[in-house]
């Protein structure tokens, strides 16, 4: 992408008043993405200019020149005053709130009347101009915008922004302030790991959408690194439990191979390149490198006078940076099991992970998660996932799917659709379930953190003639530890006597089941003159003060009875 001069940007194409264009905006710390939704309902993510379709959150200045993307972030290492990156969490915040930890390299923030702000020169003489978070964050949509508004060939007039789950009311509304003030309308502000279900979610069938289960998300950005499990039931999504690391990230990966090319680099010449220049090449190549290690098992480093003229030229394996990334990986590992923990869950109650930023395409964290949960469990990550989404594009296809979804509403009807009336409903805190009969089996109607009001209807087989007891009961989550030997040096000889047998060729290993069990009856009735080979239906509504209305039935016949469950008497 050419430089534009600044602040005019360029035109953007006509339409029809009538006409909405709208798009989807992953606003990231490091990147960020842009996406719309085609005809047919399928979210495409969009390419720049430049052909990038993750684009560095990074602006810089050349004179009067503007630069945006990919060839702002090169200017890091010849023009780094005079360039803004790392920029979108200081946003709505005040100068003492931020940590300025990752501008070091960049454009540093200044105090300017308790806002984050930049001394940067935008001419071609050497003035400096104050420029605040808040103009900043309006150039970058503004470049957003107009990238979609060309590749689209008419003019985007609104958004669907994704923001991290731990975004302020006053950070969102200092987005939405800087949107406007570029012409963009924000139609909504989603969460990112909503955004990341919804991504996954529109490729799913009806039925499979239909599917009540917790859901993991771990959002691996360059900066910092999110995790939040959400709960999907009959379609809606409630996040149980955030936790997030403000120091883990893409960057500390990068850090893994600048010092593992330093080292070697010192060891070759005596010189240390980790000076301000040196380092800036060093850092941007480290990155292509592990992006490269990613893909393959070996990478090469190439870099013309790293130090005292001294070229650099180097290969490491994929073994050698694994090993040298095992403390950040396990800091990542942790963070997952955290949240698992904050949700009051046990690890066996996820159904699904989802793996969301661009430090996800690691192969080896993918394989250290995936690890901690049973084979049964998808996790949505390319290394672990033949047909798994492009992480770094997860953001941006959800917002652009929940754009299409409601480019047609009034303004007031989005409004009262996030009203905390409706965001914080009531939830189910155990799940409620019948036992049918003689069998004391515990079967799940409706999960743990539904949202009510619901409604559920199951059917049951009748066993034999007679009376059939429905018992609707509240149920509790156990785990089940077993001892499991497994034998490591292949199987015995059956002829083997148990003195002739070693010990060491056998290990005992836990197998963690989850079981669930009824917790108290909080209803009983019989239902008089089953057939055997029929069909018992169930039905069992939840009021939003958390009351249920009961019925049971013999499908296809006049049977059944009906009852009501007071709050008090009911689940909590």
């Amino acid at each position: 992408m050419s430089g534009n001069p600044s602040p005019s940007p360029p035109p953007d194409p006509e339409i029809d008043d009538d006409t909405k264009t709208v798009i989807g905006i992953a606003f990231g710390n490091t990147t960020s993405s842009i996406a719309y939704t085609t005809p047919d309902g399928k979210a495409e993510v969009i390419a720049n200019e430049e052909g990038d379709r993750q684009i560095p959150t990074v602006l810089s200045w050349v004179g009067s020149e503007e630069y945006h993307g990919t060839q702002a972030k090169s200017h890091l290492v010849r023009n780094s005053k005079n360039t803004v990156a790392y920029f979108r969490d200081f946003l709505g915040k005040k100068y003492s709130e931020i940590d300025p930890t990752n501008s070091h390299n960049s454009a540093h923030p200044v105090d300017i009347d308790g806002v984050p702000s930049f001394n940067l020169q935008q001419g071609d003489d050497e003035t400096v101009s104050t420029v605040s978070i808040n103009e900043i964050t309006t150039r970058h949509l503004i470049r957003l915008k107009d990238s979609a508004s060309d590749f689209l060939g008419r003019r985007v007039t609104g958004a669907v922004i994704t923001v991290p789950t731990d975004f302020s009311d006053t950070q969102k509304e200092a987005l939405v302030a800087a949107a406007k003030a570029g012409e963009l309308e924000v139609l909504q502000i989603i969460h990112e790991p909503v955004a990341a279900v919804l991504a996954y979610a529109a490729r799913q069938t009806p039925e499979e959408q239909g599917v009540d289960k917790n859901i993991l998300v771990a959002d691996l950005g360059g900066t910092r690194c999110d995790a939040a499990v959400v709960a999907s039931r009959g379609g809606m999504y409630t996040i149980l439990a955030t936790a997030h690391d403000y120091g883990l990230g893409g960057l500390k990966l990068d850090e893994v191979l600048v010092d593992h090319f330093s080292k070697e680099f010192i060891k070759k010449h005596k010189v240390d390149p980790r000076s301000e220049r040196s380092l800036a090449k060093l850092r941007l190549e480290a990155e292509g490198t592990k992006r490269t290690l990613s893909l393959g098992t070996s990478a090469t480093i190439s870099i013309e006078s790293l130090a005292d003229g001294y070229d650099f030229h180097s290969t490491v394996n994929r073994l050698r940076y694994e090993l040298s990334a095992k403390k950040v990986f396990d800091q990542i590992v942790s963070l997952v099991e955290n949240v698992v923990k904050k949700a009051e869950l046990d690890l066996l109650d996820i159904g699904e992970v989802i793996l969301s930023g661009g430090t996800s395409h690691t192969p080896k964290i993918a394989s250290r998660i995936a690890a901690l949960f049973p084979e049964s469990v998808t996790v949505n990550a390319p290394a672990t996932l033949a047909t798994a989404l492009n992480p770094s594009e997860l953001s941006a296809r959800g917002a652009a799917i929940q754009a299409s979804l409601i480019v047609e509403f009034d303004q007031e009807d989005i409004e009262q659709s996030t009203h905390p009336a409706v965001t914080v409903a009531p939830h189910l805190s155990h799940p409620i379930g019948v036992v049918i009969g003689e069998d004391n089996s515990f079967h799940t109607i409706l999960e743990a953190q539904t949202a009510v009001p619901a409604r559920r209807i199951a059917q049951f087989d009748v066993q034999a003639d007679g009376d059939v007891i429905v018992r609707i009961c509240e149920g509790i989550r156990e785990i089940v530890v077993e001892k499991v030997e497994r034998q490591v040096n292949g199987e015995k000889d059956e002829d083997d006597s148990e003195d002739e047998e070693d010990e060491e060729d056998e290990e005992e290993e836990e197998e963690r089941n989850r079981v669930l069990k009824v917790h108290k009856v909080i209803a009983e009735a019989a239902i008089r003159g089953a057939k055997k080979g029929g069909k018992v239906e169930v039905t069992i509504n939840v009021s939003s003060d958390l009351g249920l209305n009961v019925a049971a039935r013999v499908v296809g016949t006049q049977i059944g009875v009906r009852g009501e469950v007071s709050p008090e008497a009911g689940s909590a």
